[in-house]
């Protein structure tokens, strides 16, 4: 893709991730390692990363801010319906998914347009939050796939690890007892920005190649992950008991 760098990040965008970043560091101790690179940072690029919690969309706007960069996100119909937070999200640049919806494709479509203006984009691969019972990446939906195949963007992953522990699955529900918490304990959340991914040999021809697609960039995606839960490989420590456990997505991981 030739991109026409046409899109600038509006002010509000700015602000909302300077917003993030307060309310992140009332919330968590936030830790942002790896970079993007330079040739990278002017677009049209992909950030493909986990989703563990609510809450990382907040964390990975401050992240943002303190990589310097300003992605815009694909998020779900339900945020862009909601009052007030909508608007600011369409003023912002989102991409609005209708997951389930006739007009799921519409997404897609948007997010070309978006790449072909340069762009930035962050896109969650598991297409919700996950719910693997180890908290592993789930396999991730051929959307993303689609997306790389209609650009040919380069994609970053992002790693996420510890945004469990600032918000509940079920917030709004149960949230405050758990951000009082928060507010004097401060969970260590951490951000890992990795490679490149590797998409050299997948052939765009064969049936497929979308699903190929979104496994690789999950598998690059766990590999940044693993170092970032050295310490918990299997369970995770913090145990959410509004969070549903599922294995009807999980994926068979690589051994590392």
């Amino acid at each position: 893709m030739s991109p026409s760098p046409t899109w600038t990040p509006p002010p509000l965008l700015r602000f909302a991730q300077w917003l993030a970043e307060g309310v992140t560091r009332l919330l968590a101790r936030l830790e942002v390692t790896g970079d993007l690179p330079a040739r990278l940072r002017g677009g049209p690029l992909i950030l493909a990363a986990n989703h563990l919690s609510p809450f990382d969309p907040i964390v990975a706007a401050a992240a943002f801010r303190r990589l310097g960069v300003h992605p815009r996100i694909m998020a779900n119909a339900g945020l862009f319906r909601t009052p007030v937070i909508g608007p600011l999200m369409r003023r912002q640049g989102h991409i609005q998914v209708d997951r389930g919806e006739p007009t799921a494709g519409n997404a897609v479509t948007d997010s070309v347009t978006a790449l072909a203006e340069g762009s930035l984009l962050m896109i969650y691969p598991e297409g919700r939050i996950g719910l693997d019972p180890a908290m592993w990446p789930e396999r991730g939906r051929t959307g993303v796939g689609r997306l790389v195949l209609a650009t040919g963007a380069p994609v970053v992953p992002i790693a996420i690890w510890g945004s469990h522990e600032v918000l509940p699955y079920a917030a709004p529900t149960g949230m405050w007892p758990v951000v009082w918490r928060n507010l004097r304990l401060r969970p260590r959340v951490r951000v890992h920005v990795g490679a490149p991914v590797d998409l050299s040999g997948v052939d765009p021809e064969r049936p497929g190649a979308a699903q190929r697609i979104a496994d690789r960039i999950i598998d690059a995606i766990d590999a940044e992950l693993v170092p970032l839960r050295a310490d918990e490989p299997g369970l995770p420590r913090c145990t959410d008991p509004t969070r549903p456990a599922e294995t009807r997505r999980a994926r068979v991981r690589s051994p590392r």
